[in-house]
């Protein structure tokens, strides 16, 4: 089959395509954002106890299930390609278990662990049987870099647009349909968004497709999938960075809910809201931490604007790099702030947000070039289990920085039932909303120095798979 790399993608394709990250990310940014506030001070499971849940199940998902779907998911064949049929297959079962995960029913603390086990487990394994492949058709939409620049700026303001909607509106709006009541406002604002993502998978699936073919001769075994794999640097290097940065996303993510209700002063803060206009809230930690999510979200977004015109210029690592240095420099600023520091946290906040923006595009780009580097230097394609670098990243992130925040909280004595929180276990909350998270960041800066695909080897790969695919 002829691989038409030159092709610009529809405004109708991009959008179709992005509508997927949208739908990903209502659960992933949840899961990021609330699941440890979920299991700990809604569903009332002990801080140890989720810290097992979340740790053993991510492990499981990262090491056994993501590999594993990235060789089915290359080898799967269908008239509709190999990795559309899997955002259809999996659309409906991924947000019935959704519901189910932030569900509540009245169990015995034996029965919620095992119930909470059970749901996270299909949840994860769900979501890396629908995202892989998700994550996979933009290494074979098109061939062209610009192209993929072009479509992982869409994708990620779909990304941005999850983010608004769950850190910002989700919390007033779990209480006010909950009317006080957490669990009961949870268990309806996920049914919702889960009824919602299904439909945006669907419209991803018909409204994509797959350009980049692998050639009909080539027939590699898993040995030497994995082979390829190992001694691809960029891919080991990719994996490492990945897990880092979501280590620090889902460790400060899952820690502000926390930062909000017991270390920024409530008083304060009220007086914050209300000269800016907001005066009829009834919880100002709840409404501030929207707000606070709010301002680095808007700014996020004008970072990725600037993404695009600064990799095509400079290269993707680079870029990268620089974006990654400068967020993390107003990351550690955190921890110069005192409960009453109202402005300055929200400041750092947008800064924050606006630098790290332009890093987010281009990770999933990267990778993507990634899979190209494994073409050019082996002659041969695998897409699927080069992107399960992300996802095993993803999860191994996710998992360390939700476990992070249960196991921090444990150890500096955090007690939901307490009506204020010891000075330790404050400091221990502003310490993994600063220097903890920091400290990721920071080794994949380092990391970065050892990436071998820059602007030049780019353009290289680009020319060269081109020739080939014409032949």
């Amino acid at each position: 089959m002829k691989h038409n790399n030159s092709e610009k993608l529809s405004v109708l394709e991009k959008v179709g395509y992005s509508l997927g990250d949208l739908s990903a990310n209502l659960v992933f940014q949840t899961l990021m954002t609330f699941l440890a506030f979920f299991y700990t001070d809604v569903y009332k499971i002990p801080t140890a106890t989720a810290t097992l849940i979340i740790s053993s199940v991510g492990i499981f998902a990262a090491f056994v299930f993501n590999p594993i779907m990235g060789m089915i998911a290359d080898r799967t064949n269908t008239r509709w390609g190999k990795f559309r049929p899997w955002i259809l297959w999996t659309a409906v079962p991924f947000g019935l278990v959704t519901i189910l995960t932030f569900s509540t029913p009245d169990f015995s603390e034996q029965g919620k662990v095992i119930y909470a086990f059970i749901t996270y487990t299909l949840l994860l394994i769900l979501y890396a049987a629908n995202n892989l492949p998700y994550a996979a058709l933009s290494g074979v939409i098109t061939g062209d870099m610009n192209e993929r620049n072009s479509i992982s700026a869409y994708r990620f303001i779909a990304v941005m647009i999850a983010q608004f909607i769950v850190q910002v509106l989700m919390y007033p709006i779990v209480d006010m349909v909950g009317e006080g009541n957490r669990a009961v406002g949870f268990e309806k604002v996920m049914t919702v968004l889960a009824v919602v993502g299904t439909i945006f998978l669907m419209i991803t699936f018909f409204t994509t497709k797959e350009r980049i073919v692998p050639k009909p001769d080539q027939n590699s075994s898993i040995k030497q999938d994995l082979s390829d794999l190992f001694k691809n640097r960029p891919w080991v290097i990719m994996l490492i960075l990945t897990t880092l940065v979501f280590v620090t996303l889902a460790l400060k993510g899952g820690m502000y809910v926390y930062y909000f209700e017991n270390f920024v002063s409530k008083p304060e803060l009220a007086l914050f809201l209300e000269k800016l206009g907001f005066d009829n809230f009834v919880d100002p930690a709840t409404y501030g931490f929207s707000l606070f999510n709010a301002g680095g979200i808007i700014f996020m977004i004008l970072g990725i604007m600037f993404s695009k015109r600064l990799a095509d210029r400079y290269g993707k690592r680079d870029v990268f790099g620089i974006g990654l240095f400068l967020s993390t420099i107003f990351l550690i600023l955190f921890y110069f702030y005192g409960p009453k520091s109202i402005t300055l946290i929200f400041v750092t906040q947008i800064l924050h947000g606006f630098f790290y923006g332009t890093t987010i595009p281009l990770l999933w780009a990267m990778i993507a070039d990634v899979a190209d580097f494994s073409e050019w230097k082996n002659n041969r394609r695998a897409t699927a289990i080069i992107f399960s670098a992300m996802m095993v990243g993803l999860k191994l992130g996710l998992t360390t920085g939700g476990s992070l925040v249960t196991a921090i909280l444990g150890h500096y004595g955090y007690d939901p039932d307490l009506a204020g929180q010891t000075d330790a276990t404050l400091h221990g909350i502003q310490l993994s909303v600063s220097i903890y998270p920091a400290i990721p960041f920071l080794l994949g800066i380092v990391l970065l120095f050892f990436y071998e695909i820059n602007k030049k080897a780019e353009l290289q790969i680009e020319s060269d798979l081109k020739a080939r695919r014409i032949l």
